[in-house]
């Protein structure tokens, strides 16, 4: 049972709290094992294109392709989670990629046919990610959600370490039943959300549905177009261009800073930096900031997300450049949390999974972007320069979206006029204008 006292949000709600849902333990365990199913099938993917192919070029593409949906449209694709329940959209993925991933682990299967078959798979993770994003606040009403926010961030990267090991020694003895391990994955993951999460009607009502386009764009059009959610995924866009950079360019930095038999031990110091600090971020800002204050926190974290790299510039040893990266990393995981719960409580129901689909979407290629971006300078300025520029630079952007913030006001405002899971999902008004109800409580959002 929740604590008064974390009711009352003079303290932050305990991890026992959030454990204490048994819908949420079933989400969290099925998404945990669909991330170590899915890095562990990466991981041996590479391995058994390489196999065949014997290219380089063809397993990082075999591997880049879990990024193609996002290129492809996959924000139509999150439009569809809002149609149907989101139970049945996350059950209905982990069934379809169990059976394609199946498929994919048949011997003698042509590499064109491997490909198809995985980009077929990666369709499905949008629709999947953007129902389970939309579910988790109807599930952990007020600050529980947060912290359930954050328990998930802190298991997504050691889930990542623990497929890739996994599905990396399992390549060298049969990168083929790495994949059927996790066509299993995604069996249990069904099964989990299926028994184990309440089925709720679909977010948008049979009535109120148009065409898919249409509702992708008012998606995005809601979340540019409201003060508060723009401010809000401003910041964490912003953000990404910076928290990722150590790990894009962690192999070229370890080349350049190490030496040959300690290039290895470096190249993992660096990327390892910023999941590490994104952690103890997340959980550091949950468990010992009471609720009220977060909010206040978060320009003073955006600032600090680029600011830690800026020393960067005076080309540090590799140690040093692992700390500024981890201190980056714990900003953005500080950070993250916070602004996914405010964002959640200004945002009507209805766009749930098409709002969280637009953040994703926009996360993948910006990051992206990032990399190639500053891979591209540091072909031609030294490395460490164009690092400690490009994070000053973020700097200044970051300075000016905080002297832009929207007014405490506004954000109460969107929290007041925001629709409750409690309002029937069949009775919005006009698509792309989110309705403004009668103030009332919000039990699938974070309390005031």
């Amino acid at each position: 049972m929740l604590s008064e006292t974390a009711r009352d949000g003079q303290r932050p709600a305990t991890f026992r709290d959030v454990f204490a849902s048994g819908e949420f333990r079933a989400i969290y365990a099925a998404s945990t094992l669909s991330w170590i199913g899915d890095f562990v099938a990466r991981a041996a993917i590479t391995a058994l294109v390489y196999q065949i192919t014997h290219s380089v070029a063809a397993s990082a593409a075999a591997f880049a392709i879990s990024y193609a949906p996002w290129l492809l449209g996959g924000s139509v694709l999150v439009s569809l989670a809002e149609r149907y329940p989101y139970r049945t959209v996350m059950v209905c993925c982990d069934v379809a990629r169990m059976a394609i991933m199946a498929a994919v682990a048949l011997p003698e299967l042509p590499l064109p046919s491997v490909l198809a078959l995985l980009l077929c798979s990666a369709l499905f993770s949008p629709p999947f990610d953007a129902a389970r994003s939309a579910t988790l606040p109807a599930v952990l009403h007020g600050d529980r959600y947060v912290v359930g926010l954050a328990v998930h961030t802190a298991t997504a990267q050691p889930a990542q370490v623990a497929g890739y090991f996994a599905g990396a020694s399992l390549a060298a003895v049969n990168p083929r039943l790495a994949l059927l391990i996790n066509a299993g994955t995604f069996a249990a993951s069904a099964l989990l959300v299926r028994f184990g999460v309440r089925l709720r009607e679909a977010a948008l009502d049979h009535d109120r549905r148009s065409h898919l386009l249409r509702e992708t764009v008012d998606g995005f059009r809601l979340v540019f177009q409201t003060p508060t959610l723009r401010a809000l995924v401003l910041l964490v866009f912003c953000g990404s261009l910076f928290a990722v950079v150590p790990e894009g360019l962690g192999a070229a930095w370890a080349a350049e800073r190490a030496t040959d038999d300690a290039r290895g031990w470096a190249q993992g110091m660096i990327m390892a930096a910023v999941p590490l600090g994104s952690i103890l971020g997340a959980l550091s800002i949950t468990r010992l900031v009471p609720p009220a204050t977060r909010h206040g926190l978060l320009r003073p974290l955006a600032i600090a997300t680029p600011l830690a790299l800026v020393p960067a510039a005076l080309d540090p040893p590799v140690a040093i450049v692992a700390l500024l990266a981890g201190a980056c990393g714990f900003a953005m995981g500080a950070l993250v949390p916070i602004a996914n719960g405010q964002f959640v409580q200004a945002l009507p129901n209805e766009y749930r999974a098409r709002a969280f689909g637009v953040v994703q979407g926009g996360l993948q290629l910006l990051q992206g972007g990032a990399v190639l971006a500053t891979g591209a300078l540091a072909a031609q300025l030294p490395l460490p320069r164009v690092v400690g520029a490009w994070s000053l630079g973020g700097v200044c952007l970051m300075v000016y979206l905080s002297l832009t913030w929207p007014a405490a006001t506004v954000f109460s405002d969107a929290a007041r006029d925001a629709p409750a899971d409690a309002v029937r999902p069949g009775r919005p008004t006009v698509t792309g204008t989110p309705r403004r109800p009668t103030p009332r409580p919000l039990p699938g959002t974070m309390e005031q």
